[in-house]
């Protein structure tokens, strides 16, 4: 979890690469790809959102069943979300990214707060509503402060730690 631009995509692809180097098998479910799948019809309302995350917890605890690590890269911005992925997810380890809202507008790369800045998007969260961090979380990771192959190494670690990377 984390806001907009943190790098959650980013840092969970480079992660999939090493969890590969280590022969564990792991499938990578992403909000935006989720999002692309319901079409340019599903917005950015609370229920469009919600729905999202319910798909990426179905998709995770499907592959969870399976006995496949599932790693998932999503925004999960408000507290109803956050919590139906805790009530509902197995075998959850969180990790909360921690970047700054000034810094992710600097990154940037899909060009979202621009476009919340020049009022083309009226619900991205750091911009026309506080992002709030989440409440709990398993572990958090400074993706302002380190590159990410720093991020993926401390997350690793952490996985390791908790004895939760499954060959």
């Amino acid at each position: 979890m984390g806001p907009t631009s943190a790098g959650k995509t980013t840092i969970a692809n480079k992660l999939m690469k090493q969890l590969s180097e280590l022969n564990v098998t792991a499938l990578h479910f992403d909000g935006d790809e989720v999002r692309e799948l319901f079409g340019p019809s599903h917005g950015f309302a609370k229920e469009d959102r919600l729905l999202v995350v319910k798909a990426l917890v179905h998709f995770a605890n499907k592959a969870v069943r399976s006995g496949i690590c599932a790693v998932v890269s999503a925004l999960t911005a408000n507290e109803e979300s956050r919590q139906y992925v805790y009530d509902n997810a197995s075998n959850l380890i969180v990790c909360y990214l921690n970047c700054g809202i000034e810094i992710c507008i600097n990154r940037d790369p899909k060009g979202l707060y621009r476009k919340a800045l020049n009022g083309e998007i009226c619900s991205l969260p750091g911009v026309n509503s506080p992002y709030m961090p989440p409440d709990k979380y398993d572990f958090t990771i400074d993706s302002e402060h380190y590159a990410v192959y720093q991020c993926v190494e401390q997350i690793l670690n952490k996985l390791q730690e908790l004895n939760a990377l499954k060959k």
